[in-house]
Formats: C-alpha cells, sequence, structure tokens
C-alpha cells in the first residue's frame, strides 16, 4: 500500500509505457521533496519514481510486471563486462556532475537518442519545453551526470539525491557511439559516486523482464527487487 505524497494529480487508465498491448494506470502526484530528503528515501523504497515535478508509482489492475530495483552499493561486486565498460569509459570520457540543464545541445541529443534507440518513431521528437517539463525541473535534489567525449557532449543522466539514496532517473546518449557503452559505464560512475557521498543505494526505476531495454539492470548484482510490497536480494 502507498502512502500519499501530496496533492494527485492524474490517475487514469494508458496505454503500457513497458510493455505492449497492455493497460497502466500511474497515479501521478505534486509535492516537493527539497527540504525533506529522508521522507524522499522512504517514497523511493515504497516503489516510487520521478517525473518532473512530479512523482508516481504503478497500481495497474492485474499486472505486477514492474518490479522497483536497487543495488546496495557497498556490496556490489562488478562483473568483468562491467569492468571492461568502466576501463573503456575511464581512458574515453570526461564526467562532468552539475545542475541539470536543458538546451538545443541537450535536445538534439536526447532526440538522436530516442530514435537511434528505437523509443520513438519519427515524428515523436520533444521539444524543448517538454525536455525541460521531464528532466529540467524537480521536485527533489536532482543532479546531471555528463560525459565529454574530448568537449562532445556525448551522453547525459539525470539522478536524484535522497539523505541516504540516489535515484537514476534517465539517461540518454549518441546511439552511434554505443561502443563506449555509455549507458552501462553511467550506472557505474553513480554507484561510486554513491560511495563518495556515503549513499545507501542507488535505484535504477524499474526492473521489467519482458522488456529489452530493461533487462540489462539484473545484471548488476547483489541488487534488490520489490516484489509484492518486499523487497527481495538477487545475488
Amino acid at each position: 500500500m502507498h502512502q500519499q505524497y501530496g496533492s494527485k494529480f492524474i490517475d487514469v487508465e494508458e496505454a503500457c509505457p513497458y510493455l505492449p498491448d497492455r493497460l497502466a494506470v500511474l497515479p501521478f502526484y505534486l509535492t516537493d521533496f527539497r527540504s525533506d530528503p529522508a521522507s524522499f528515501d522512504q517514497a523511493l523504497s515504497e516503489g516510487v519514481r520521478r517525473s518532473g515535478i512530479f512523482i508516481y508509482h504503478t497500481d495497474c489492475p492485474g499486472c505486477n510486471a514492474c518490479e522497483a530495483i536497487r543495488i546496495p552499493v557497498d556490496e556490489f561486486q562488478p562483473r568483468r563486462r562491467h569492468r571492461r565498460v568502466l576501463k573503456k569509459g575511464e581512458e574515453q570520457l570526461r564526467v562532468v556532475i552539475g545542475e541539470p540543464m536543458v538546451d538545443s545541445q541537450r535536445l538534439e541529443l536526447y532526440n538522436r537518442h530516442k530514435m537511434g534507440r528505437g523509443l520513438g518513431e519519427p515524428g515523436t521528437e520533444i521539444d524543448l519545453r517538454s525536455l525541460k517539463e521531464f528532466l529540467g525541473i524537480t521536485c527533489c535534489d536532482s543532479r546531471e551526470f555528463r560525459y565529454y567525449c574530448g568537449e562532445e557532449l556525448v551522453g547525459v543522466a539525470i539522478a536524484d539525491i535522497g539523505q541516504e539514496t540516489m535515484s537514476a532517473v534517465y539517461c540518454y546518449f549518441d546511439s552511434q557511439r554505443s561502443d563506449l557503452g555509455i549507458g552501462n559505464f553511467s550506472v557505474l560512475k553513480q554507484i561510486e559516486t554513491c560511495r563518495e557521498w556515503g549513499l545507501k543505494y542507488l535505484y535504477l526505476g524499474f526492473y521489467v523482464a519482458g522488456n529489452e531495454h530493461m533487462r540489462y539492470k539484473a545484471s548488476y548484482l547483489p541488487h534488490e527487487r520489490r516484489i509484492d510490497g518486499e523487497w527481495v536480494r538477487f545475488d
């Protein structure tokens, strides 16, 4: 059972964003955690996600495919492929952490990622206002991880910070630079940053076994998944 997180903004049945031919109910709430990071930690532990100034959770009738997933960062053990990604990324990428930004450069990168990764059809590109509403404004303490190859911005990841947690919100990157494994590199750098900042968990959003874009999350071990309201460990 989810607690009430503030004013409910929307709660309607819509096409599932994760699995085809299914309907989803994602209640959205208008709230503000910027002065209360401990409450943000609690919300994350209950399976909540953030989009812009709203938070939401799944409440889909007859479906429990979405499992919140988190990594206990002090126990994480990188696998061989993770070590390869980290080594290559650290050799070729420069990481800068700052405040979330929205500009034409990021918009172009976001839309290229969306089309290049098959996450949308031509004509579904977003505009600056939509990018700002999604990633540029927030209801908690958020950071932007910027990944540069030389002077070129090739990847951006947004993460939220609680009192003891970090939540990976979204990562977009130049799909033509798939050789760099920027998505996985970003997760590994966020794990590293959690350790440096004394945070306990990195939340990776939802794990959905039937969604090919989300399966990679299960490769980070050990991890915990929220199943039937309880966190279950996977080694």
